[in-house]
């Protein structure tokens, strides 16, 4: 390859700022070699500093701040044919398959004008360090090596999910001093029983509630006009006051419906306080089934205005009280309104598909019981819907908020100061629970016409910057929100959001991604969190989408390439809102393990000594044992026996000894062995017990006994064995003889100790020791 010019070698800043830029003001002009020759010298630039991208997916902003930078792209071999290049005006560039040689090089250049097209070529065995891709799969992020960066991590459905922002929401307190209550609206898993009946519970609590706040709504009404619909409330938020010649046309309700919800109001006060720990189930004063169901049909009649409680006035000050302690205890307490609307969402899509808004328990149990998938893909996430959200103009929005996670050992968080208003193309009402009017997904909105009676002063693409929403406040005398509770708020609930998935997130160092919440604010300007999305469209639909999402890509370059060469660089729009120190892991030698410690032994049945077991006087004038074990001494020479073992061992009189034995292949359950005394006794001669062996599975008993004769040694002073050692397996006697009888390991060592310690033994105890050893094993 031509090596690079001197001036560019040398750093010569004119130089290097046009191979940042790319291409050369005259290459144009510029015959065909020179403009290779350009890009070859930008090619050797970009690999020696490392600078190789591959992008997948539609990011033209991510691509050219990249190539102003000097970094060269490598394509996906798996990108499509034809690939829009933005900064040709949308030229299209066919793609050839890529052979080796300078001749196809030569082909190539001469197919395409595009120089940013012969270094893709030119870098094609290159690998890339840095992978921007729009979904996580399409890289197999394990097999990277550390030093390519990547724009996902893996793991994150714990908070990019409905359903995993709903679960761990729950395991906030362990996590931070936050109650997930003050900033994520309740959520449940329709997906379990336990979690069906919590919402249940749920949804009949905020009905008992709600039946108060219609108590006292109606006196206040009478005495001022709801909020203006400028702010929030408007027409459908519920806070409606029966007309007094209305009455006589609807169904009058007692005021016991009024007591029982009060009832309900104070058993969940209870609850809180712990009041019910020491009440059993039985003596508890729930309501009934039936008396559940009463009270939820008359509060859909009271509610939808089919019906009004007689004399409310005499409740009042007692609906009011349990209204402020719950509120006390419980932060939604305002935005539950009355009217009891939840949203029912797939736990897993995104961009508002099939979610509904419904405000009857027993349809949205339906709904969810109609799916018959399996339990694990059975997900569904109910959430208490916000029935008092801020109003622009009598409109609903939301706020798309981005922020970035460099890092999440130590967890790293840059939030971005700039974010976009996204309004809903109808008039909120209440009365109406279509998703055109309370969902302002822009997938969802941009296959909708705008309202004709929707306000003029909001923009026909349905979008404010939140510069433009903070001059609307500013005009309204409420320009300090924003800085003081808007976005201190928001900032707060993605630390807490983060903190909590930390755990769950596969940290790979030299990775990073760009998430973006959504959040809907109040009628009291507190933002609700209502859920993360990852890889947030960047999609250029409307002009705020065209300058803010390419402003965020372009920031999110600083933070991610240019901090790393330089920690003082311009970051944009971002601003360090997380930095968790620093968490050190303990070594780890695998080599260095070990296990110290005693063996467990198992300890030996505790059987009762045997008395009756009589030994001739021959044995009990053995002198005492002076020396160690034999067994543990080296073998002395054989040499004659003694004389007091030179009569032959023989049994007279004896009675049987029963032991059962296992058969070679299977072990007994049980062992037992009863030992009877042997009561006959002859002059000089040892009486021992006699064993009867008999294998488990036999039928019948085998009686008499098992008799075997050693081979005869030609001396003389051969010695006889005992009947004892004839099941012994392959015991040698004094002279060498040799039995292959079947083989139970308690004889085994019985009969070898015997022959051990036989010359030397002084005390009864010892041999019935040996028994008992025997006996056991």
């Amino acid at each position: 390859m031509e090596p690079l010019s001197s001036a560019a070698r040398e750093g010569d800043p004119r130089e290097e700022s046009k191979l940042k830029r790319g291409i050369l003001q005259d290459v144009t002009s510029s015959p065909k070699l020179d403009r290779y020759k350009i890009a070859r010298q930008l090619t050797e630039k970009a690999i020696k500093e490392k600078k190789i991208f591959s992008i997948y997916g539609h990011y033209p902003v991510i691509r050219a701040t990249l190539r102003r930078k000097g970094w060269v792209e490598k394509k996906f071999h798996f990108l499509p044919r034809v690939i829009p290049n933005v900064d040709d005006d949308g030229a299209g560039v066919t793609e050839h398959k890529q052979a080796e040689g300078k001749e196809n090089e030569e082909v190539a250049l001469e197919k395409t004008d595009d120089i940013h097209d012969v270094m893709s070529r030119l870098v094609k065995n290159e690998v890339p360090y840095l992978l921007w891709t729009i979904k996580r799969d399409v890289i197999d992020y394990h097999s990277l090596n550390c030093d390519q960066m990547l724009n996902h991590y893996g793991k994150t459905a714990s908070f990019t999910t409905k359903i995993g922002l709903c679960v761990n929401m729950r395991s906030l307190p362990w996590y931070v001093q936050a109650n997930p209550d003050s900033f994520f609206p309740r959520c449940y898993g329709l997906c379990t029983e336990s979690e069906k009946q919590e919402f249940l519970d749920d949804f009949r609590r905020t009905a008992a509630s709600s039946i108060l706040k219609w108590v006292v709504s109606q006196q206040h009404c009478s005495g001022s006009q709801p909020h203006g619909r400028g702010e929030a409330g408007g027409p459908g938020s519920g806070h409606r006051k029966v007309p007094e010649n209305a009455e006589s046309k609807l169904m009058g309700l007692s005021g016991q419906l009024v007591d029982t919800a009060c009832k309900v109001c104070q058993a969940y006060l209870g609850r809180l306080e712990h009041e019910d720990i020491d009440v059993s189930e039985d003596t508890s004063e729930d309501l009934t089934e039936d008396e559940w169901k009463d009270l939820t049909e008359q509060y859909y009649s009271l509610i939808h205005g089919d019906a009004f409680i007689s004399n409310s006035r005499n409740h009042l000050s007692q609906c009011q009280a349990l209204l402020n302690k719950i509120t006390s205890v419980n932060p939604q307490t305002e935005i539950d309104g009355l009217r009891n609307i939840w949203i029912i969402k797939p736990a897993a899509k995104s961009r508002g598909r099939d979610i509904v808004c419904m405000n009857r328990v027993e349809e949205i149990l339906e709904l969810v019981a109609a799916d018959h998938l399996p339990a694990k893909d059975n997900k569904w996430v109910v959430q208490k819907y916000i029935e008092t959200p801020l109003l622009i103009y009598d409109t609903k929005f939301d706020i798309r908020q981005w922020f970035l996670v460099t890092d999440w050992n130590p967890l790293t968080i840059w939030f971005y100061k700039e974010s976009y208003l996204r309004f809903s193309t109808q008039r909120f009402s209440l009365e109406n629970l279509d998703s055109a009017i309370h969902l302002c997904n822009n997938s969802i909105q941009k296959h909708l016409k705008n309202d004709k009676d929707r306000s003029p002063l909001l923009p026909y693409h349905n979008m404010w910057t939140s510069t433009r929403f903070r001059e609307y406040l500013q005009k309204r005398g409420r320009g300090t929100v924003w800085a003081s509770v808007i976005y201190p708020s928001m900032k707060r609930a993605i630390t807490n959001t983060m903190r909590v998935a930390q755990d769950h997130v596969e940290p790979r160092k030299n990775s990073f991604e760009l998430y973006g919440a959504d959040f809907i604010l109040g009628r009291d300007f507190q933002p609700w969190l209502i859920e993360i999305n990852s890889s947030p469209t960047m999609h250029a639909s409307t002009p705020v989408t065209a300058q803010l999402c390419a402003q965020v890509q372009e920031d999110t370059i600083k933070v991610v390439v240019d901090r790393k060469v330089d920690r003082n660089c311009d970051i944009g729009n971002f601003e360090l809102l997380w930095r968790q120190p620093a968490v050190e892991l303990p070594p780890f030698h695998g080599s260095d393990l070990c296990v110290e410690g005693v063996s467990v032994k198992r300890t030996k049945k505790h059987m009762p000594p045997i008395s009756n077991v009589t030994f001739s006087s021959s044995l009990l004038n053995i002198q005492p044992l002076k020396v160690r074990c034999p067994s543990a001494m080296p073998r002395p020479a054989l040499g004659p026996p003694q004389m007091a073992l030179q009569q032959d061992l023989k049994v007279k009189d004896a009675k049987v000894l029963a032991c059962t034995l296992p058969v070679p292949i299977k072990r007994a359950a049980e062992r037992s062995c009863k030992v009877q005394s042997a009561n006959a006794e002859s002059g000089g001669r040892t009486e021992l017990p006699t064993c009867h062996f008999q294998h488990i599975d036999s039928k019948t008993p085998k009686t008499g006994l098992t008799k075997a004769e050693s081979h005869r040694h030609s001396e003389a002073n051969s010695l006889s064995v005992h009947p004892l050692l004839s099941v012994l397996p392959r015991v040698k006697t004094v002279e060498g003889a040799l039995f292959q009888p079947p083989k139970p390991p308690g004889l085994l060592l019985l009969a070898s100790c015997l022959k051990e310690l036989g010359p030397h033994l002084s005390q009864k105890d010892v041999l019935q020791d040996l028994l008992l050893e025997a006996l056991w094993f």
